[in-house]
């Protein structure tokens, strides 16, 4: 099988990820599960061809920093079909790619399970707005699926860095200026300071990896524009602590004050096994408010879990609240909302 026809066929399966490792079949990820079907055994002359393939597919795309460095990190679509990002690499010596597929349209934020009190974060003039979770959680397509509520609404412009380029966004309301990190500028902190002169009102990072990337984004967020971006934390507590934990000892203070300034709210979701053999969303937000603030200022991030865990408002809310709601909802079962539960216990009692 080509590697066009590996694609088209898991684009028609639904599936997130295809997999080409030698000693395998090709291999898809759908609705969280992996399928390995009944391809026949790639070998590492079949996973260097068919990586070649990929290669050839992205406009004949230079594989020199693949097989210099044993990593590519690219994107590319194929007309009437979808986009497609993907992780290229070096195992045991042979060539591997793991590629995740990308639809063009985004779904409606509704079907994705995402909350309104979520979305109306895109209604912010200024601050800093972070979806956090684990790899593969769904952060980015939450932060392009605000960006296109945003597109759709209001006349602004949206500049984008992410590395590669996920969701393409058409103008429409807004500006939208999209920048690809490695091909339209060098990197994150690079990308960001340019960014700044370039009249924008809203940016979206694709990670604060160091804290040179975080230091800029939180004095953009503080000069007038509303940032977004992500880290790949469990839990709104554990970001803030996270953030400030970066900087040397000597600055914390000082971050910890800054942070409680320009943060609007922090977005933590995870996808869990739902009952009918896919995935659903689940999620906390925790919104910036007065007590919080402190909180964060006097280095108590440790309490805040609690005011998650007590809160009942539509705007504020705990991983708990939303896993049990799941589960009222008949969507993931009892087994599912403790497993993924960050206090099993606590909501086994709620249950």
């Amino acid at each position: 099988m080509s590697m066009e026809q590996l694609l088209r066929e898991a684009v028609e399966q639904d599936a997130s990820d295809i997999y080409i490792v030698a000693g395998l079949g090709a291999t898809l990820r759908r609705h969280g599960q992996i399928s390995q079907g009944g391809s026949p055994r790639l070998l590492p002359g079949d996973t260097r061809k068919l990586v070649e393939e990929v290669y050839h597919l992205a406009g004949d795309r230079d594989m020199e920093s693949l097989l210099r460095t044993g990593d590519d990190d690219f994107s590319f679509s194929i007309p009437g079909l979808s986009r497609f990002r993907v992780s290229a690499f070096r195992q045991r010596g042979s060539l591997s790619a793991v590629i995740r597929v990308i639809r063009f349209q985004l779904p409606d934020y509704r079907q994705l399970n995402i909350p309104d009190a979520v979305m109306e974060l895109g209604d912010n003039r200024q601050g800093m707005v972070l979806a956090v979770g684990p790899a593969g959680s769904g952060k980015s397509t939450t932060l392009a699926c605000l960006v296109d509520r945003i597109n759709k609404t209001q006349k602004r412009h949206i500049i984008t860095l992410e590395d590669p380029l996920e969701f393409l966004h058409s103008h429409n309301q807004s500006v939208v200026t999209q920048r690809e990190i490695g091909v339209d500028t060098q990197s994150y902190v690079k990308g960001l300071r340019a960014a700044l002169r370039q009249s924008p009102d809203i940016i979206l990072l694709g990670e604060m990896r160091d804290y040179e990337t975080i230091e800029v984004a939180m004095t953009a967020a503080e000069t007038g524009h509303l940032i977004f971006s992500t880290l790949h934390t469990i839990g709104a507590a554990n970001t803030i602590e996270r953030i400030i934990d970066v900087f040397p000892a000597n600055q914390q203070r000082q971050i910890a004050v800054q942070l409680a300034m320009v943060l609007k709210a922090v977005v933590s979701q995870q996808l869990v096994p739902g009952v009918d053999g896919g995935v659903v969303p689940a999620f906390e937000l925790m919104p910036m408010t007065p007590a919080i603030r402190t909180m964060i200022r006097d280095g108590k991030t440790h309490q805040i879990d609690g005011v998650l865990q007590a809160s009942s408002q539509k705007n504020c809310f705990s991983m708990d609240a939303s896993l049990l709601q799941l589960y009222r909802q008949n969507r993931i079962t009892r087994e599912t909302a403790l497993t993924y539960s960050p206090n099993p216990e606590l909501l086994s009692k709620k249950m």
